[in-house]
């Protein structure tokens, strides 16, 4: 009797195990059910004296299980490119003395120098504002820390983080774009995204990110980098290395531009 329980307990011991492994190997096949390959059409870009800006063409494709076929929801594309983060102060101006002047003002800290963010659809519906608010998919769900401690009201802060959003789309520095990222076929996809005359030079990051259901199921990520050449890289270099020599041949490159000027149009 005592045998035959022994044997009893042994089948379900190894029959759970064998269930358990099983899930795990459903399982972890499943996580692995589907990969991403991304790529961009140059990395690198130089600026020159007559650039005006230029476009960058991310593409890619979904690498996908035959279990993950026939499913009922969508793949989600989203495209961040990145650039090199900086420190940015917002000022409000306000009267004094009938004068109008920069009152107050409010310092953001790791702040993209460029931010674009191209989706296949409007980033609230791809995924919890958790993921999104991680991976920077959309500018409203951008987190921009206080750089050092603050006078400005708390209740106040919020109008200073819509003023620095809304200068930063106005200059074309960041830019949201929903149904930018196209799909050649179920698996291809692409995607051009613009860059300015005014882009900030600098190291760049390409993220590019595969939601369905939203969950992050699989990201990429590419390099760019963005750097001047010529005459206007000597310049940039020499600014920002040697600011006092910039700054006293500037002053005498005008002095004599003024002269020559003088001496040219001078009226007898």
């Amino acid at each position: 009797m005592n045998t035959s329980r022994r044997s009893s307990r042994c089948r379900h011991v190894v029959v759970a195990t064998l269930a358990g492994g099983l899930a795990a190997l459903l399982a972890s096949g499943a996580a692995r059910a589907e990969s991403l390959v991304a790529d961009i059409s140059a990395d690198e870009v130089r600026i020159e004296s007559n650039f005006t800006g230029t476009r960058i063409v991310v593409f890619g494709e979904i690498a996908r299980d035959a279990l993950t076929v026939g499913r009922p929801d969508p793949y989600d594309i989203a495209v961040v490119v990145t650039g090199p983060e900086v420190d940015v102060t917002t000022r409000r101006k306000g009267r004094f003395l009938g004068i109008w002047v920069n009152r107050d003002a409010e310092t953001f800290s790791d702040v993209p120098s460029f931010l674009a963010v191209h989706t296949s659809r409007p980033p609230h519906e791809m995924a919890p504002r958790s993921v999104l608010e991680r991976h920077r998919i959309g500018l409203h769900f951008l987190n921009l820390p206080i750089a050092h401690a603050s006078d400005v009201p708390i209740t106040d802060r919020a109008n200073f983080r819509a003023a620095l959003l809304r200068l930063r789309v106005a200059s074309g520095l960041f830019a949201e774009r929903s149904g930018a990222v196209t799909f050649l076929s179920e698996s291809l996809f692409r995607t051009t995204v613009p860059l300015p005359a005014n882009v900030p030079v600098g190291d760049y990051t390409v993220s590019t990110y595969l939601l369905r259901g939203g969950t992050l199921l699989a990201q990429d990520e590419q390099e760019l980098r963005i750097a001047k050449t010529g005459f206007e890289q000597f310049t940039f270099w020499l600014a920002h290395q040697y600011s006092a020599a910039y700054g006293l041949i500037a002053i005498l490159l005008a002095i004599f531009t003024g002269w020559l000027a003088g001496v040219i149009f001078r009226r007898d």
